[in-house]
């Protein structure tokens, strides 16, 4: 655990100085002021927000998270050659990137906020899983960057499977689901709407922070049907419980082809 802690630390230290994270909490930090000098209304920021976290962080997270791998390489390859476990080297780098990403979205929001926290006074709650699920969306995208990585050795080839896959969760996946409920609309859509919505963790980000609300009309019809079959609680515990497999899942894959593959 101490040589893991030593990676970790590491790898936070050196991703926390990249321009790019620096970038990443500034840009967080002047759309969140932005929005607050634009309007009081604190429903309206915070919506606002869930929706730039939907399209931002994934795909700052999945391009970010595989190029960063791609250029530790080497250092991996160092860290190789020392006796130490594979499975803490590769928690070492997926830790370290996502804490050090977690805390400049986590600056970038909740700094401007704070500074303006009377408006905000009565929605607290739904400020504090906005950026519960900002932190989990990109423990989720690092892992899936890392996994990508961890496919492909073709840098190029890597960077365009990223960019894919966050087209695919942002957007491809919402017009799929559309398409099939129109072709299948004579058929009971429920439990099959619901299972649909439950493979995109965008779309669970999306139902966690609305149901928050209790607008269930906002949420859309895969929301809806989510909200009315499970109640809140049950519905709530269910969607949260599947952005944790999103997080574990790929990282368990990932970690797994890192032990076998030979460097």
């Amino acid at each position: 655990m101490k040589i893991l802690a030593t990676v970790i630390k590491n790898q936070f230290q050196d991703s926390f100085r990249s321009k790019w994270i620096i970038v990443y909490s500034l840009f967080y930090f002047l759309i969140t002021f932005g929005l607050i000098l634009f309007t009081n209304d604190s429903n309206k920021i915070i919506l606002s927000l869930m929706n730039v976290n939907l399209i931002v962080i994934p795909l700052v997270c999945i391009v970010f998270g595989n190029v960063f791998f791609y250029n530790n390489r080497e250092y991996i390859i160092m860290i190789l050659a020392q006796p130490v476990d594979r499975k803490y080297i590769y928690l070492g780098l997926y830790f370290g990137l996502t804490f050090a990403m977690s805390l400049s979205f986590l600056l970038g929001v909740f700094l401007p906020i704070i500074f303006s926290f009377k408006i905000f006074i009565n929605n607290f709650n739904i400020i504090f899983w906005l950026i519960i699920t900002g932190i989990l969306i990109t423990s989720i995208f690092v892992g899936i960057a890392f996994l990508i990585s961890m496919l492909n050795e073709n840098k190029l080839k890597g960077l365009g499977i990223s960019i894919f896959s966050w087209f695919l969760f942002t957007a491809l996946y919402d017009a799929i689901i559309l398409m099939l409920l129109q072709i299948l609309q004579n058929y009971p859509l429920e439990i099959f709407s619901l299972t649909l919505t439950l493979v995109n963790p965008i779309d669970i980000t999306r139902i966690i922070i609305i149901n928050n609300f209790d607008i269930a009309a906002l949420m859309g019809f895969t929301g809806a049907v989510f909200n009315k079959f499970f109640g809140s609680v049950v519905g709530f515990v269910i969607a949260l419980f599947s952005l944790i497999n999103w997080i574990a899942i790929p990282l368990f894959i990932g970690l797994n082809l890192f032990n076998k593959k030979d460097f």
